[in-house]
């Protein structure tokens, strides 16, 4: 191995390190949410109807997702025009603070609806931020990457997707198994939302410390940066928009529906223990985090299109017959079903930010991946556990959210015949 390998290993390896610390900030807040929903629903809508208020709940869990795309033009410009080691910094800190903020909420029942209509604020507030972290971190990471394992590198993004979520379950279980029921719906639901305080302390130091990435740096040196990369992105990369938003609404659907639905699913219809389910996620996301640099390795030696089109395949063949194991009212095949059903999600995530990350010229990657990502993940993400949720009040029928996943994926992997092959190509 010749020794100039060696810086750029080092780089690549402090670049995927950054990015999937604050990855992991961003998917805990929201997995926190998702996982507690039905304990801070009735806090914040109170009603006689249990499915109304998580439904109000979810919904305002949606509207996060509804300023992505805001955050994702704004931020995704600025990581364009100033670089994204700042961005990075700016969003992590951002989305931190606001996590923190909703365990300092008042409730309704001190605040009325000064409540909810708080929530609704702050919730808008981390949406902002998060439209421009995952995003900016897989553009990092690609553009710090040696030639060949982008693939491989660029899997670490997700890895911290998965990281967040596991530890939001897991801070979730530990805090429903330590306290009562009736302290956790005093006050200890707060817990889980103040612990991002020292996560965000620890992520935002060790992006402190990263360079920025190389192929921003050597862009510089020929052209200066966009005013303006939105028109830029609207005016050549129309069809690169599309492709990226059609394929990341299947990850975000197979994330969100897979993990934070399935949760509600377990435990407000199912009716298993909250505090077993929730160990069940975290069990599984740790599970699922350590495949994925495997799959986004195999990525960069058959192609990104092969291995995606492995998991959305995966998805489709999957949660049906695996939402049917859960509904036994047995905890072990509960736990089998959803670690068998949990197993495309490392495959789709690991792949699908390097790809996107690849559609861009390096001038506009984070404004371009920003933009049409977070439509994806507002459609995939921030609707679906509230439309899987409306299904079955609307129908009795437990498995009808399932249909949303597998229409999803189907969308997905039909993309992926129409995406060009990008493993071997440079980033330009």
């Amino acid at each position: 191995m010749p020794p100039a390998s060696l810086p750029a290993k080092h780089v690549a390896r402090k670049a995927a390190t950054a990015a999937a610390v604050g990855t992991a900030i961003e998917y805990y807040e929201f997995g926190v949410y998702g996982y507690m929903a039905a304990v801070i629903g009735p806090l914040f809508f109170p009603s006689d109807n249990p499915t109304a208020a998580l439904l109000s709940i979810l919904a305002i869990f949606g509207s996060a997702f509804l300023m992505r795309p805001v955050g994702g033009i704004v931020l995704g410009r600025l990581g364009d025009k100033l670089g994204r080691r700042a961005i990075l910094l700016v969003t992590v800190i951002g989305m931190g603070v606001a996590t923190a903020v909703i365990g300092l909420l008042p409730t309704a029942a001190s605040a009325g609806v000064f409540a909810p209509a708080a929530l609704l604020v702050v919730r808008l507030v981390q949406g902002f931020f998060s439209g421009a972290e995952v995003t900016g971190a897989a553009a990092y990471v690609a553009e710090s990457a040696p030639h060949g394992r982008r693939g491989f590198y660029g899997a670490f993004t997700p890895v911290g997707v998965a990281l967040g979520g596991a530890l939001a379950a897991a801070v979730c279980g530990l805090t429903t198994a330590a306290i009562s029921s009736s302290q956790l719906h005093d006050w200890g639901w707060r817990i889980p939302f103040l612990a991002a305080v020292p996560l965000v302390l620890i992520s935002a130091y060790v992006r402190k410390r990263v360079e920025e990435s190389v192929a921003f740096k050597k862009t510089l040196e020929h052209s200066e940066p966009l005013k303006a990369p939105l028109n830029e992105v609207f005016a050549h990369h129309r069809a690169a928009m599309l492709k990226v938003f059609l394929i990341s609404f299947g990850q975000n659907a197979g994330y969100w529906v897979g993990f934070v639905f399935m949760t509600i699913y377990m435990t407000t219809y199912l009716k298993y223990d909250k505090t077993s389910v929730y160990w069940i996620m975290s069990i599984v996301s740790m599970s699922m985090a350590v495949l994925m640099p495997l799959w986004g390795g195999l990525s960069d030696r058959i192609g990104r299109r092969r291995v995606l089109a492995i998991g959305f395949v995966g998805y489709i063949v999957l949660v049906f017959p695996m939402m049917m194991l859960m509904n036994h009212q047995n905890l072990a095949l509960a736990f089998l079903a959803m670690f068998i059903v949990a197993l495309p999600m490392p495959v789709v995530q690991s792949v699908g930010y390097p790809t996107y990350a690849e559609q861009f010229p390096t001038r506009v990657r984070h404004t371009g991946m920003a933009f049409s990502f977070n439509f994806g993940a507002m459609l995939g993400g921030g609707v679906t556990p509230y439309i899987a949720t409306a299904l079955i009040g609307k129908t009795g029928n437990l498995l009808s959210p399932a249909f949303l996943l597998v229409g999803a994926a189907a969308i997905g992997l039909l993309t992926l015949s129409r995406t060009r092959e990008t493993a071997d190509s440079s980033l330009l």
